[in-house]
């Protein structure tokens, strides 16, 4: 077995371009996400060795508070530390991850303003994970947002009028984004400021019928919301459907009225 010494994988693809901090966040993430629901599934299942909800005085501090907290202590911390080496900026990643996957599994508490764990909406918390894990993944695999790459290269080698066609390059780029989420595409969308035919393939095809872009565009052209229908229940609907088995086998059953 080729060891780390010896210029593994690990030391070759993660320590050595400085991606160490962001793997053991991306672990302490998934970690952290994993044991909180476990913990709101054994709160739920009114598991009695499992410890309950934090009240003191009645009141029940979500863990989004507890992600908060680590958030901050661990952000501060890495402001603080003059030159911190790889060893300290893992371990403080690695209590921003946990902090950041307490935030996210509330996600749908913030953007909603109100407890909707277990609610229908309380999906969105898990979607909110679903796309920090993808794209940390991404960036630990070698891919970049649109314009990173392009841009690190014109500072390296700059000539005269590469700066202008590198905006435009981008602005365009972002552009086809901004097309493929009014379209509903939101993975499409997010997953192609990596991968760029993806924006390409999102904004050249039809709209999702009850995406803004279909509210404004398609309202005098009832043949292609008719069309944009049938793709949704033809090829969409299973899609989502198997994402949603997939994301309840993980977080358990958010359309359960609470007990």
């Amino acid at each position: 077995m080729v060891t780390l010494a010896q210029g593994g994988w690990f030391q070759r693809e993660i320590v050595a371009p400085g991606l160490l901090p962001l793997f053991v966040f991306l672990c302490s993430f998934i970690a952290g996400f994993g044991f909180i629901r476990f913990s709101v599934r054994m709160i739920r299942a009114q598991v009695r060795w499992w410890p309950g909800n934090v009240r003191p005085g009645g009141l029940h501090i979500h863990h989004v508070v507890f992600g908060v907290v680590f958030m901050l202590v661990s952000g501060v911390s890495m402001i603080l530390v003059n030159d911190p080496s790889a060893t300290v900026k893992s371990s403080l990643a690695g209590v921003f991850g946990v902090g950041a996957a307490l935030v996210l599994d509330e996600f749908a508490l913030i953007l909603h303003l109100r407890d909707v764990y277990w609610t229908e909406a309380g999906r969105t918390s898990v979607d909110a994970v679903f796309v920090a894990v993808a794209i940390c993944g991404l960036v630990l695999l070698g891919f970049r947002p649109v314009g990173v790459i392009d841009w690190a290269d014109y500072s390296a080698d700059p000539t005269p009028g590469s700066a202008l066609l590198l905006v435009l390059f981008i602005a365009a780029e972002l552009g086809l984004a901004v097309i493929t989420l009014l379209k509903g595409k939101v993975w499409t969308g997010l997953l192609g400021l990596f991968l760029v035919p993806l924006l390409i393939v999102g904004a050249v095809r039809l709209s999702r019928p009850q995406a803004p872009w279909a509210r404004w565009r398609y309202h005098d052209k009832p043949r292609r919301l008719a069309r944009a229908a049938r793709r949704e229940q033809r090829w969409r609907h299973p899609v989502v459907n198997a994402k949603i088995k997939f994301q309840e086998f993980l977080s358990g059953r958010h359309d359960l009225p609470d007990r």
